[in-house]
């Protein structure tokens, strides 16, 4: 035990004592270590140092060459701006000498055109005298004065300018007339064939035929009983007369006449005829008409190809199926405009719809033109304010007269086909007594015009050909007499589609042998 802790006494005494020694021996290798890095830092820094000094130098070095260089392309710059200044003052000189001979120049061509103008002056001055002394001199031999003369001169003058005025009128006239007519020719016919409507128009039945005269008796009744309840109920007049196995219908109202009609007819063919029965078939034949009236309507609507139109409005042209005009049935007659205007307008590349739609109202207020005050132009305005139509449709219904202007040119074209369908042969009656007076009135006029000898109406009222005075009438003139007296007709007469206006000029020379 004892050596155990002899040998652990020993060892930790060497132990301490290497320690020691270790620590001795660490301390003097650390000293050494750190004089070796302070030498080494030492000679690092005195190496950086001359490495700066060096760099020093070459920078200083550079710098001084980049200055001498840039100094130098300073100095050559320097020299070519003095060179271009140089040049530039050269040229300046040479602009200012040859400015200062363009000014010698003007002055002297100023001075030459001042002795012109005095010249001129004087020249112009020199032949105003001249001219003055020849117009007193050709006064003197004329015996004119200068006023004279110039009038004289003008006349001379309007007189060949009326004439050429008036070949080149007659000319361009002639050409656009051939022109415009075989257009409208063109487009008129090709409108016609394709319209292909009925031209037989149909007439208001006005007599009723009897079996026997023994029915005239029934219908009057026992102290006119019967005739008095027909004629209250139906506000038509019968005229029973000595005409046989016939009444007679007469009243203004056509739909009420077709009323009476229908009425009178089932009363004959049921034979019972008193107050109460005829009452009853008035009112039968009310709503007969009526489907009849609303039927055509539509029909024509759908004929035509007009949609959107207010029931009354159908209403009304049904009732234009009992109403004529000189003879022509008013409802075919719309239809047949609306159909032609429609055609021209697709023709004319127009609006074919509107052209359509004011045709087939153009007539619209002769549906009631015996009941309210008014044309039935103003009547069909009113008609179709009332029930909301377009001013368009309005404006182009209107016109159809001539009785307001026409807005559009589907109003010229509602205007033609309304011509064209009244004029056409077999469309309408005319009364002879019209017609005289529609010929002694063209004639009239065209005998109240200045220049006119006489005139004569022919061809059925469609030309006047007019005898015009020689004297006073020069073949200048006859152009502008016979657009005076076209124009005198438009405005004044009244009449179917067109009429010629030919004027006829003849000078006769005689002379006697003795």
């Amino acid at each position: 035990m004892n050596d155990v802790i002899w040998y652990v006494a020993i060892g930790a005494g060497a132990l301490i004592i290497g320690g020691f020694v270790g620590f001795l021996l660490s301390k003097s290798h650390s000293e050494r270590t750190i004089g070796n890095a302070e030498q080494t830092a030492k000679n690092m820094i005195s190496d950086a140092e001359r490495t700066v000094e060096a760099l020093k130098k070459e920078q200083i070095v550079d710098a001084k060459e980049e200055a001498h260089r840039i100094k130098k392309e300073a100095d050559a710059e320097i020299r070519e701006r003095r060179a271009e200044l140089t040049k530039s003052e050269r040229r300046l000189v040479q602009k200012e000498e040859s400015l200062d001979k363009k000014l010698e120049n003007i002055e002297k061509k100023e001075e030459n055109i001042t002795r012109k103008e005095k010249s001129i002056t004087n020249k112009e001055r020199e032949l105003d005298e001249q001219i003055q002394r020849q117009n007193e001199e050709l006064v003197k031999i004329s015996g004119y004065t200068k006023e004279e003369a110039k009038q004289i001169l003008l006349d001379n003058v309007e007189k060949e300018i009326r004439q050429e005025a008036s070949v080149l009128i007659r000319d361009l006239e002639n050409e656009a007339r051939e022109q415009a007519d075989r257009k409208a020719k063109e487009i008129i016919t090709g409108a016609i064939q394709r319209c292909a409507a009925d031209h037989v128009a149909e007439t208001t039945v006005s007599v009723v035929a009897l079996p026997n005269d023994e029915m005239k008796g029934r219908i009057i009744g026992r102290e006119g009983r019967n005739i008095r309840a027909i004629e209250t109920m139906t506000g038509i007049d019968l005229i029973i007369d000595d005409t046989p196995e016939a009444v007679v219908l007469s009243g203004f109202d056509p739909v009420k006449r077709e009323i009476a009609r229908l009425s009178l007819e089932k009363l004959i063919l049921d034979g019972r005829i008193h107050p109460s029965r005829i009452e009853e078939m008035v009112q039968k034949a009310e709503k007969e008409v009526n489907n009849v009236i609303k039927e055509a309507g539509e029909q024509a609507t759908f004929d035509v190809g007009v949609h959107n139109l207010h029931p009354e409005l159908i209403k009304l042209l049904g009732r234009l199926k009992y109403r004529t005009s000189y003879g022509q049935n008013v409802l075919k007659h719309s239809i047949e405009v609306a159909l032609l205007a429609g055609l021209m307008a697709g023709e004319l590349e127009l609006d074919p719809a509107l052209a359509k739609r004011a045709g087939l109202l153009h007539d619209i207020g002769k549906a009631v033109d015996h009941e309210v005050e008014g044309t039935h132009v103003d009547i069909g305005m009113d008609l179709l304010k009332k029930y909301k139509e377009s001013q368009a449709v309005i404006d182009a219904m209107a016109a159809h007269h001539g009785d307001y202007e026409a807005k559009s040119l589907e109003a010229v074209l509602i205007t033609a086909a309304d011509a064209l369908s009244a004029a056409r042969p077999g469309a309408r009656r005319e009364s002879l007594e019209t017609y005289i007076k529609r010929l002694q009135k063209l004639e009239e006029i065209a005998n109240t015009t200045k220049g006119v000898e006489r005139s004569y109406a022919i061809q059925a009222g469609r030309e006047i050909r007019i005898v015009a005075k020689p004297d006073e009438v020069s073949d200048a003139d006859m152009v502008f007499l016979a657009r005076e007296i076209s124009k005198k007709i438009e405005s004044e007469l009244e009449y179917p589609g067109q009429i010629k206006v030919n004027v006829l000029r003849e000078t006769r020379a005689i002379d006697y042998a003795k």
